[in-house]
C-alpha cells in the first residue's frame, strides 16, 4: 500500500505538495469515486486511479494472462487455508492478480493481470462489459423460468440486472448459457437456485472478446497487443 500523494508524485503528476492540492480540490478519483481524503493509502497494482480524466497506470511491465481455470482452484492471491490459488498455476515475476472471482466449484476463463484501471473497467458493471457462462441444471429449463431470470432476480443484495439466458443446442436443454454484466459471490449459481434449479457444473467461457479458444483447464498464455487494445476499448464502452 502507497500514500495516493506518493504515488501521483512518482508517476509524474507533480509534487507531493502538488498532489495535494489536486486531491484537496476533488481532481482525484480512485475506483471510479472522487477522493478527497490526504492520508489515502492504494494498492498500486489493484485500485484504478484518474486524474483529470487521465487513467494513471503502475510502474513496470504491463503484464495481461488469460488462464482456463480448472476446478478446485480459489481465485485469489493467497489462501489462509493452504489451498492451490490461481497464480500458483502461472509463472510470472511481476505482481498480477485476478480480474473478478470464479468460485472453486467454476472454471473457464480468467484474465490475470497488474493492470489495475483495465480490471476496475472491466468488473464495474457500469461498464456493461460482457461475461458470457455456460451451465449444465439438475433439470431442463422452463420457458417462465428462464423468462424470470433474464428480468431479473431478487438475490441478498437487491435484484440482478437484466440478462441473456438461452439453450445454445435444443437438444441439450438442461445446458444454458448466460450472458450478465454483474459479478456478485457465486451469482448464477444463487439465481438458479432462487428459480427451483441446481446448477450441476459452471464455466465462464468469454469475457468480452475474450474466449478460451484451444486452452485446456490449467493452461495459460499472454494475451496480444491486439487483444489487449480491443480489450481497453471494450471495457471503456467503445
Amino acid at each position: 500500500m502507497v500514500r495516493l500523494n506518493k504515488y501521483l508524485a512518482g508517476c509524474g503528476v507533480a509534487s507531493r505538495r502538488a498532489c495535494d492540492r489536486l486531491i484537496a480540490d476533488g481532481k482525484v478519483m480512485v475506483n471510479g469515486r472522487v477522493e478527497q481524503r490526504l492520508g489515502t493509502r492504494i494498492d498500486a497494482f489493484v485500485d484504478s486511479v484518474v486524474v483529470e480524466n487521465q487513467v494513471l497506470r503502475p510502474a513496470g511491465k504491463a503484464v495481461y494472462l488469460l488462464l482456463n481455470k480448472p476446478k478446485g482452484v480459489v481465485t485469489t492471491a493467497s489462501d489462509e487455508k493452504g489451498r492451490k490459488t490461481v497464480l500458483d498455476l502461472v509463472r510470472c515475476r511481476e505482481r498480477i492478480f485476478p480480474v473478478g472471482r470464479l468460485d472453486i466449484d467454476t472454471t473457464g476463463l480468467l484474465l490475470l493481470t497488474n493492470d489495475g484501471a483495465l480490471a476496475f473497467h472491466l468488473t464495474h458493471p457500469r461498464f456493461e462489459v460482457d461475461k458470457v457462462y455456460e451451465a449444465k441444471l439438475d433439470r431442463e429449463l422452463d420457458e417462465p423460468d428462464r423468462l424470470q431470470l433474464e428480468a431479473g432476480i431478487r438475490l441478498e443484495e437487491g435484484a440482478t440486472s437484466p440478462c441473456r439466458v438461452y439453450s445454445p443446442d435444443k437438444r441439450q436443454k438442461t445446458r444454458v448459457r448466460v450472458t450478465l454484466h454483474q459479478g456478485w459471490k457465486r451469482q448464477i449459481r444463487r439465481m438458479f437456485d432462487a428459480v427451483g434449479y441446481k446448477v450441476v457444473e459452471l464455466k465462464r467461457i468469454r469475457l468480452a472478446s475474450l474466449d478460451l479458444a484451444d486452452l485446456m483447464p490449467g493452461e495459460y498464455r499472454s494475451l496480444t497487443s491486439v487483444e489487449v487494445a480491443q480489450l481497453t476499448k471494450e471495457s471503456n464502452g467503445n
